[in-house]
């Protein structure tokens, strides 16, 4: 099953990080945010993703061109005019990495529209690139499977910055509205679990998810959100950044579900 990963946007709230990195390369303990979502998705055994690829995108690329070389131990032998690579070891994850050039001003919904050619199931996942929760993804697809509804959102409820939901009693969603000011409800946590007929609903490439398709498929019924109540935190600003490296730097990141 696909992950699609956002990782094209301009960060522009971390500045002081992304002036030279795009935003899911920023680093927390030793490897960028964008490796520990896939570390989260791979801990339940879903290996196979898709990168949207906008504002320094390249950066990405050359990070998984040598992503097996960065995580081997080598032997590079030059002597009597040798040439020869020996791999000793290596602690590589069993990834499947595309990469896909979404254009830089791109809007979210657009970059989702243009892989769409690189998604052959039924339903695939969704999330933003620069997000981290102790979520249990197996559940999350089982809640989808069994609501058989178009689109899953994870549901969190801290302070309100994002896209927030709300619910009937049922988890259904009865209207979506994006970034509220000093609203307490649920809000877009990303990790969607999508079914491949929410194409239809991406105009262009200037379309954004969180605008008219989310809308849109909630007015017809078809959102349901996963609430989930444990760690959830999106690198939005410097001071974000900090407390998520403080967390894995005091080996308490409640993300870390993997070994």
């Amino acid at each position: 099953m696909k992950v699609v990963i956002l990782a094209g946007g301009l960060g522009s709230r971390l500045e002081e990080e992304t002036i030279i990195t795009p935003k899911p390369m920023v680093m927390i303990g030793q490897s960028p945010i964008l490796i520990h979502i896939m570390n989260i998705f791979s801990y339940f055994g879903f290996n196979d993703f898709i990168i949207c690829l906008g504002y320094k995108g390249y950066i990405i690329k050359e990070y998984f061109a040598n992503y097996f070389l960065h995580n081997s131990n080598i032997t590079f032998d030059f002597s009597k005019g040798k040439n020869k690579v020996i791999i000793h070891s290596k602690k590589v994850k069993p990834w499947k990495v595309t990469l896909v050039d979404t254009g830089l001003s791109t809007q979210t919904g657009g970059r989702l529209k243009m892989v769409q050619k690189y998604i052959t199931g039924k339903n695939f996942f969704f999330t933003y690139g620069d997000g981290v929760a102790d979520i249990d993804i197996k559940r999350l697809l089982k809640f989808h499977l069994y609501h058989k509804k178009l689109a899953t959102v994870t549901a969190i409820n801290p302070p309100s910055r994002f896209g927030a939901l709300e619910l009937n009693s049922k988890a259904k969603v009865r209207s979506f509205s994006e970034k509220p000011v000093g609203s307490k409800d649920w809000i877009n946590g990303g990790f969607f679990v999508l079914n491949k007929k929410v194409f239809k609903y991406i105009e262009n490439e200037m379309t954004s998810w969180e605008g008219e398709p989310l809308q849109k498929i909630t007015s017809e019924n078809n959102l349901v959100a996963y609430q989930h109540k444990g760690f959830w935190k999106c690198m939005d600003t410097l001071r974000d950044k900090r407390e998520l490296e403080r967390l894995w730097n005091e080996n308490s990141a409640p993300w870390k579900v993997w070994k």
